[in-house]
């Protein structure tokens, strides 16, 4: 993607019209280009050059948008780091990407001068707001700026991101990705749904994420205007929709079943939606269905990728209703399914998913052990469990550390949590295998309902009875006020696995 020409042609093409709207500020293409130039000028004289790492630690917000695409306009590395990372998280993170320079805004938990003592590398923090003692100033710093293009030749095979996915416990994971790989979300966007400068996207997931970020490319790309929201919250994301006729957006299932919740939904006029998109996670057809007769005139995709991967690598093509599937591959990737031998199954048969193509990232960031378990000659092992069907759509079935082997039988976790969503008293659902002397695993599910007492756990196991094989009905169910979530608005089944495994 070559971001300065991008930046030019948007600045003359759509000059005056609204790029970016957030809260009540809006910036037009002219002046992101502008403010992302002055942004690279600040950086270079503060010894940025081609390669050095640059973390971004901010909420959502326009800066956000100028720190990605001025990183590079100087051919650097955007290191973009979750607003929810504590100071703990924030050093490792820095510390493994060997940032130089870091964009932050201050918190009460994180102490931004202790972390530049404490980081090795880390020579400058640039914050937003107030001056302060050992930090620059970034509004100091633009006002000395100037909006010069940068002289610098950059090849498709420069490192151009390095994406943390695994930042909370143990060893953090960087994904590395070239600049060839800032084309793979537009093209596969291009392949699948016919944006265009006319339409207004709303973006409620974290910049700092692989689907937030596709955003701010859909924009260079397509000419099209953001409405970017500073975090999710469900009633004014639809109060966004009907203010500025938002005509499409993809968010997580979890954000749907927030949505859904609210009463006040009713009273919104969704009608301006001609597309929605879910990824993320198997997700339930019912909860969509239940999405969609609140905005009838609009298409429900739904699709799957992974940030090694350039996602979307599958979406439900315009013309299909098959929203149970996530889709058909698009032409920059090759998709494979095989068994435990790597041999390549049949049609309908499940096994793991294998991609491969330019779309696959370089590599997991100083971890040649772990890239070499994932990377290999076929393609990249991506852990999710799926089956093609016979017109050559893609299921997921879930990852492969959510299957739970009953007395030698197979159960997959999302399998179930679908049934469970059937049940119309059902808010959220997570189900999770844990040991059991007998048969080796047990399932469990845990589930939040909608109103407090209008389901008992016998009555969903009755439920679940009239949908599921005997084996697959959840021998415990845990009836709680709310799921833990990570950082993308998932539920966190990780941590629920963990809690498990204490209480046994």
């Amino acid at each position: 993607m070559e971001v300065i020409r991008l930046l030019r042609d948007r600045a003359i093409s759509y000059k005056d019209k609204n790029v970016i709207i957030f809260k009540d500020l809006t910036i037009s293409f002219s002046q992101l280009n502008d403010n992302v130039l002055l942004l690279a000028n600040i950086l270079s004289k503060e010894g940025v050059k081609k390669g050095d790492k640059v973390s971004i630690y901010l909420p959502n917000c326009p800066e956000y948008v100028y720190s990605y695409l001025s990183v590079f306009c100087l051919g650097a590395v955007g290191v973009p780091l979750d607003f929810m990372l504590k100071e703990d998280e924030l050093e490792s993170c820095l510390s493994h990407s060997e940032s130089k320079i870091l964009i932050a805004v201050e918190k009460p938990d994180v102490a931004l001068l202790k972390l530049k003592a404490a980081v090795r590398s880390l020579e400058k923090i640039i914050v937003l707001g107030a001056p302060k003692e050992g930090l620059l100033s970034y509004g100091q710093l633009l006002v000395k700026a100037e909006p010069k293009i940068p002289d610098v030749i950059i090849d498709e095979n420069d490192p151009a991101l390095i994406m943390y996915t695994s930042g909370t416990t143990g060893k953090p994971k960087g994904i590395r990705l070239n600049y060839k790989h800032l084309d793979g979300s537009p093209k596969a966007m291009e392949y699948f749904v016919d944006l265009s400068d006319k339409d207004v996207k709303l973006a409620a997931l974290p910049l700092s994420h692989i689907g937030g970020f596709i955003y701010i490319q859909n924009c260079l790309i397509f000419g099209i205007t953001l409405v970017l929201m500073e975090r999710f919250q469900p009633l004014q994301f639809l109060e966004n929709i009907q203010k500025y006729k938002v005509t499409c957006f993809h968010i997580v299932p979890p954000m749907y079943y927030a949505v859904l919740t609210l009463k006040e939904i009713e009273k919104f006029d969704l009608s301006s939606l001609r597309f929605v998109v879910v990824f993320g996670a198997p997700s339930s057809p019912e909860m969509l269905m239940r999405f969609h007769q609140y905005c009838p005139n609009a298409k429900f995709l739904n699709g799957w990728g992974m940030t090694e991967t350039c996602p979307p690598n599958t979406v439900t093509p315009m013309d299909s209703d098959n929203i149970v599937s996530v889709g058909k591959p698009s032409p920059f990737c090759r998709i494979k399914i095989v068994d435990e031998q790597g041999i390549e199954v049949s049609k309908c048969e499940i096994g793991e998913i294998i991609i491969d193509g330019w779309v696959v990232m370089d590599s997991y960031y100083k971890d040649p052990e772990e890239t070499a378990r994932i990377k290999k000659k076929d393609g990249l092992c991506t852990g999710d469990l799926g089956r093609f069907d016979q017109n050559g759509f893609l299921y997921i079935i879930g990852r492969k550390k959510e299957m739970i082997k009953v007395g030698g039988q197979i159960v997959y976790e999302p399998e179930v949590e679908a049934a469970i969503y059937k049940n119309e008293n059902i808010l959220e659902a997570a189900v999770i295998g844990i040991p059991d002397k007998l048969k080796g695993e047990a399932v469990k599910a845990l589930v939040v309902l909608k109103n407090k007492g209008v389901l008992s756990a016998e009555d969903l196991r009755y439920f679940l009875r009239q949908h599921l094989a005997n084996f697959k009905v959840p021998h415990e169910i845990e009836i709680r006020e709310a799921l833990p979530k990570n950082r993308v608005g998932k539920i966190d089944k990780a941590l629920l696995r963990e809690e498990a495994a204490i209480i046994k």
